[in-house]
């Protein structure tokens, strides 16, 4: 029987599920992989599921109701979306149902496995979540009205262009806003910006 942690990678990708497979195993993960979210659930006990990493579209249920349904019956298991370009939008709602991350392709090796390692420490530190809305809400406390007001629009999934639009502001300034957003928080990514305001409850 093998002490390895089972990775579930679901991807209707091929060529994508061998490379995440070929990551992972040598890395230390025992990777599981299907070709779509339906297979996923029929060939597994989701009970006992750590980490599920899914592509957001494939064909049949995509990662975004894959979460929900996982989430709505109970399960803890902590889901990383994979998207394109144009998902954000989708990956935050996703983030929203309780996906625990997201990482936009093309994506790095080192930005995966610490989005793997990040959601299973998570998971055994604090199962129950009770300290990362303290933590997130710290984490967003020096943050301007007028830089909540950009995170607000980047939560709901806008480009700068409507953000700024919005906010009668111009484009730039709305990046300017953005990397104040990343500096004060300390986040390194995106998807941690996400994970923190919806944390906040923003």
């Amino acid at each position: 029987m093998s002490d390895k942690t089972v990775i579930h990678v679901i991807d209707d990708d091929a060529a994508m599920r061998d490379s995440l497979a070929f990551l992972l195993d040598v890395n230390g993960f025992e990777p599981q992989v299907y070709e779509s979210a339906d297979a996923f659930l029929k060939g597994t006990s989701v009970e006992v599921v750590r980490c599920v990493i899914s592509d957001i579209r494939m064909p049949g249920m995509t990662g975004v109701e894959l979460v929900r349904k996982l989430k709505g019956g109970g399960s803890a298991c902590a889901v990383i979306l994979i998207t394109g370009h144009g998902d954000v939008a989708l990956a935050v709602d996703a983030m929203k149902a309780g996906a625990v991350d997201f990482i936009e392709k093309p994506f790095d090796d080192k930005a995966l496995l610490g989005a793997i390692c990040s959601a299973l420490e998570a998971r055994s530190a604090d199962p129950e979540g009770s300290s990362v809305r303290t933590e997130a809400e710290a984490r967003l406390a020096d943050l301007s009205p007028r830089e909540r007001d950009v995170l607000q629009g980047l939560v709901a999934g806008k480009i700068n262009k409507v953000i700024a639009h919005d906010l009668s502001i111009s484009p730039r300034t709305v990046e300017v806003y953005r990397a104040n957003l990343m500096a004060k928080t300390g986040a390194r990514s995106m998807s941690e910006l996400m994970r923190l305001a919806l944390a906040a409850g923003l």
